[in-house]
């Protein structure tokens, strides 16, 4: 029996990376599920991941909306309900994380990086909440980082920052909407190489500090995030509520990464 027959799943950022693996390991345990991509570039990845869930025989649809405007978040969020009749599942997946240092941050990378990454989770949670509460059913997950926890690089301050708020919303929605029978949790990828790392990472000798720093001697993969939420969507964590899942190889419970990031 697979895990999520007959469930709907919304994926903000599912064209492309952990969104894309999230959106192949729900549509495997039976989900159907809405792919959500930010821009026209991104398009023919998203008709890509579609075609994917396709094959696995479950239903997908892509729709383009900025999830950090609400007016978008509205409309999305009604297409699916038209597409799927509800939405049981709604991983809060999509996320930025430009490279500025402090001293170099502007306003504009500031407001979009929160936009992105911490308001689009209030937009869509609140949006989405209304049928879960209705419903008395419903699992969020919010993708957090190991930046939830710890200062990963003194070159993301405000992506930091956005990853603690998200952990810190996480636990404030799993109280208020724990009563309505709806889980609330989020999971910590460590760095993960997908699109988003790919420069970063194009670095060998970055890549190779990223390697030695983590106590599994590896980096993790976007399939490995995605198993972790295809688990906290399931029956299986029915109690597990307001849990930030760290899937890191341990590296939040060690001494921090050295600081090898500013000049890069």
């Amino acid at each position: 029996m697979k895990r999520h027959n007959g469930k709907s799943a919304l994926v903000t950022g599912g064209g492309r990376g952990i969104g894309e693996a999230i959106v192949l390991q729900l549509a495997h345990e039976g989900a159907n599920v809405a792919i959500n991509y930010l821009s026209e570039q991104e398009k023919d990845s998203a008709e890509l991941v579609r075609e994917k869930v396709e094959a696995l025989g479950q239903r997908a649809i892509t729709i383009q909306a900025d999830v950090g405007k609400k007016q978008q978040v509205d409309e999305m969020i009604q297409q699916v309900q038209n597409e799927f009749g509800q939405i049981d599942i709604l991983v809060n997946n999509a996320g930025i994380a430009p490279f500025e240092p402090f001293m170099k941050l502007t306003e504009e990378t500031w407001d979009r990086t929160y936009d992105t990454n911490v308001k689009s989770i209030f937009l869509c949670s609140q949006a989405v909440a209304k049928g879960m509460i209705e419903r008395k059913s419903g699992k969020i997950i919010n993708i957090a980082s190991t930046a939830s926890l710890m200062v990963t690089s003194p070159v993301i301050p405000h992506y930091i920052s956005s990853k603690a708020a998200a952990h810190q919303l996480t636990k404030a929605l799993a109280i208020e909407l724990g009563k309505h029978n709806i889980n609330v949790n989020a999971v910590g990828p460590s760095t993960i190489d997908t699109d988003m790392c790919k420069d970063f990472l194009s670095d060998q000798a970055i890549y190779e500090q990223e390697v030695e720093a983590n106590p599994m001697k590896r980096l993790g993969t976007a399939k490995q995030i995605a198993d972790s939420v295809v688990f906290l969507a399931s029956e299986e964590a029915m109690q597990i509520n307001g849990h930030l899942l760290m899937v890191d190889g341990g590296l939040t419970v060690k001494a921090a990464q050295p600081e090898d990031h500013m000049e890069h």
